[in-house]
């Protein structure tokens, strides 16, 4: 049941969310499409969903194009299945920079492991999301989570040494390494590889194989230790079915060593029960966000939804959204999602670029994610788009994570 608006009413949602619980897929497929689209229900949804999830194992696959994702995903599915799982597996296609599209058809290679009732198959497209990842996955994963799955296997687009959004995302990730990739230096090049929990050896048959394992083993003593798990190199081959049992025990033994659903932990303070709360007073608190009509959607640890009605007052001297309005709104949403761990981060740089113009009317909304956090330094991607999902602008912004709490509690790591 909704409004004329598309505004699901509280016992539609209350009724959608039950159909989700029990694993209905025609529901559960539903759901998707309304949160890669970002209908107006999209947030109350997610919202709705977020308590019941954290109990799945959410697995990150990624690597370079050709590597082998789909084909070794299919195996490692078909082998979770075969031990009683349930397994989702959200699959990111690449869009066309000219027409937009996606093929979406990294499904077609896991034929075997999507005719089985444990498995539940989507492809999303990435719509020019850089990081290897696609917008709403986030969101989706929860929603998969909180329908029952054990495992939600998240496969990237082919992804290059930069692309480690994954990391931010999955409780294990997975580095995917085919033979002959490059010269003997790529092992020891900073980026994708140090996310690695478990890196892969694709194509164990092919005969640079065992190199690429002895090179790949000899990288991890040049790498700092990772706390409480120790990076594992494994080969694999999704043909002849060598390594796909070892893979999955490997898996079982980082979920039993390091646990499930990090993304929501990640950075949670303890005193912070409710951080959508948190962030909502942050905004209402802002002279500048009132000033400027930018509202706070919703949030939560590393994330910050905004939006802002084009006004008459942010129009420019040709009649469109002033791009210091667009910029605010962004940046918004990039202090409040920065903000979001119970400490004082202080922005040190950000970068913009600016896609399509808008006018007066139109509706604009900033979503803020945390795509890499340390000890000191975390980086945000923010993206602007427009109500029929148009992106209008794409914001980076980098902050220095002081040591002081917004509650004036005992600094951070203070004894």
């Amino acid at each position: 049941m909704s409004t004329a608006s598309g505004r699901a009413t509280p016992r539609g949602l209350a009724e959608k969310v039950r159909s989700i619980r029990a694993g209905q897929r025609a529901a559960i497929a539903r759901a998707i499409t309304e949160l890669e689209n970002g209908l107006p229900s999209a947030a109350a949804l997610s919202a709705a969903l977020e308590s019941f999830a954290g109990r799945a194992q959410v697995v990150g696959v990624t690597g370079p194009p050709g590597a082998g994702k789909s084909t070794l995903v299919d195996a490692l599915v078909r082998e979770c299945v075969s031990r009683g799982r349930r397994v989702a597996v959200v699959a990111i296609d690449p869009s066309s920079p000219i027409t937009g599209g996606a093929v979406l058809g990294d499904r077609i290679r896991m034929g075997a492991a999507g005719s089985d009732d444990a498995v539940f198959i989507r492809s999303l497209a990435s719509r020019g999301h850089a990081g290897g990842l696609a917008r709403p996955v986030r969101r989706i994963v929860d929603l998969l989570d909180a329908a029952g799955f054990d495992e939600i296997v998240v496969e990237t687009v082919g992804a290059g040494q930069s692309d480690v959004d994954i990391a931010s995302l999955a409780d294990a990730s997975l580095v995917l390494c085919p033979p002959g990739l490059g010269d003997d230096v790529q092992a020891i090049k900073a980026g994708i590889l140090e996310i690695a929990d478990l890196l892969v050896v694709s194509k164990g048959d092919l005969p640079q194989a065992e190199r690429a394992e002895r090179d790949l083993k000899d990288m991890l003593h040049l790498r700092a230790p990772c706390e409480g798990w120790r990076t594992r190199v494994l080969r694999t081959s999704a043909t002849t079915g060598e390594g796909i049992a070892a893979l999955a025990d490997a898996l079982d033994t980082h979920r039993a060593e390091v646990g499930a659903g990090r993304r929501h932990a990640r950075g949670a303070s303890p005193a912070h029960a409710d951080p959508q709360a948190e962030l909502r007073g942050f905004g209402e608190r802002d002279p500048w966000q009132q000033h400027t009509a930018i509202r706070f959607v919703e949030g939560g640890p590393g994330r910050a939804t905004m939006s802002m009605r084009v006004g008459r007052e942010h129009l420019n001297f040709n009649g469109k959204c002033h791009g210091g309005a667009i910029f605010s709104l962004a940046d918004s949403a990039f202090g409040l999602a920065s903000n979001s761990h119970g400490v004082v981060a202080v922005g040190i740089d950000t970068h913009a670029t600016f896609e399509l113009a808008v006018g007066e009317g139109d509706l604009l909304v900033a979503r803020a994610i945390e795509t890499s956090r340390s000890a000191r330094i975390a980086v945000y991607r923010v993206d602007v788009t427009r109500e029929d999902g148009s992106r209008v602008s794409s914001f980076t912004g980098t902050v220095y994570r002081t040591r002081r709490r917004h509650d004036g509690g005992a600094p951070e790591g203070a004894a």
